[in-house]
């Protein structure tokens, strides 16, 4: 008998099971992958940290968290700076004065904020009510047309016209040479990867993988006094009101006989022609060396192409507009009804969560469970 059975290996799992080792908890953590981590996985091809399932940065403002996965890895000095290629001219993201430069010829902020100023009147847009509406009046009409429209509805599937403005609210527009994409104090990429920091956090918990909880779910639930479950909501209540959405993604990896395919992490595709949203070289992000400080001679890229997603496919990003909030809610009541499983994690509180925010999330319901 377990003290705590985690349904999911990923970050959210990770930290609770760390806390309840941490007080002397007996924990057995499961998985259906093969794997621990989650989708912030990596896996080392030709010495590069691959990481499986996109790209993912650690960044937050948060100095608990910061200090909390301090204590399983050590993070480099990685900064997020990609870059926008559109039909072959390539603009700086975040936008800054460097896109502006680019998109204008303009070189002082003066400029920049008078032509956005000017497409936004000549828009005519005073209340955004769609995400095409809320980036015309952040950037300008030449910016959207060119950098957001044609990724946005790639990314989602849906025209921009009909996405909420929200989505489009996060995005960085600053009126300096600011190359930073995140607004954090703290930011970078564990040294060993993703997939060493997970394991340093599970240490002391049992783990079986290749495990799928649903399929047998009263024989673990009786091996166990309580349930920490991070897979989707909806699927735990055998979706009963019907099935949350999101969008899913496909990548096609490959290894290139290069040092250099294109001199950065991430290079997103902003044309509509294009079919893949954007280019990963993993190798960037630790500048290329391998774990001696050495130069590797080859490359990984993963091309991510946005998809529908279906029952079966992963989901990455939750659809949270009105009618899935609604559904959502419907299945949190459940959730609180619950006495022996608590439901939490991206999947689970149905978010599309900043690992910080994972973290977080994870830490304030064990303050809750051990208080």
């Amino acid at each position: 008998m377990y003290d705590y059975l985690i349904v999911g290996a990923g970050l959210y799992g990770a930290v609770f099971a760390h806390e309840a080792v941490k007080r002397g908890k007996k924990v057995l953590v499961i998985d259906k992958r093969p794997h621990i981590a989650g989708n912030v996985y990596t896996k080392q091809i030709e010495g590069i940290h691959v990481h499986e399932y996109g790209a993912h940065i650690f960044h937050t403002n948060d100095r608990r968290v910061w200090e909390y996965v301090n204590q399983f890895a050590t993070f480099n000095r990685f900064t997020n700076s990609p870059v926008a290629n559109y039909k072959g001219e390539l603009y700086s993201l975040p936008f800054n004065m460097y896109t502006f430069n680019r998109m204008w010829g303009v070189t002082t902020p003066g400029q920049a904020a008078a032509i956005i100023e000017q497409q936004r009147k000549e828009a005519g847009i005073t209340n955004p009510q769609n995400l095409e509406e809320q980036a015309i009046s952040l950037v300008g009409t030449d910016i959207y047309e060119k950098l957001i429209k044609g990724y946005t509805e790639k990314q989602w599937g849906r025209p921009c016209r009909e996405l909420p403005a929200f989505i489009i609210k996060r995005l960085p527009v600053r009126l300096t040479f600011d190359n930073n994409y995140f607004n954090a104090l703290y930011q970078g990429i564990p040294i060993g990867g993703y997939t060493k920091l997970v394991e340093n956090m599970l240490q002391g918990a049992e783990i079986k993988l290749d495990v799928d909880y649903l399929q047998d779910r009263k024989k673990y639930d009786a091996m166990a006094q309580q349930v920490v479950y991070t897979g989707a909501i909806d699927a735990f209540f055998e979706y009963c009101y019907g099935a949350l959405e999101y969008r899913s993604v496909r990548f096609d990896t490959q290894i290139l006989d290069m040092p250099n395919f294109q001199g950065n992490a991430a290079v997103n595709y902003t044309d509509a022609e294009t079919p893949y949203t954007r280019i990963i070289e993993h190798k960037w992000f630790e500048f290329g060396k391998d774990a001696n400080g050495a130069d590797l001679p080859k490359t990984v890229i993963s091309k991510e192409f946005s998809t529908q997603w279906k029952m079966g496919d992963e989901p990455y990003y939750p659809v949270n507009d009105e009618k899935n909030g609604k559904l959502y809610e419907r299945y949190r009541t459940l959730a609180d009804d619950e006495e022996k499983v608590h439901i939490g994690g991206r999947l689970g509180e149905y978010k599309y969560y900043d690992m910080d925010a994972v973290i977080a999330s994870a830490l304030g319901a064990c303050e809750k469970v051990f208080s």
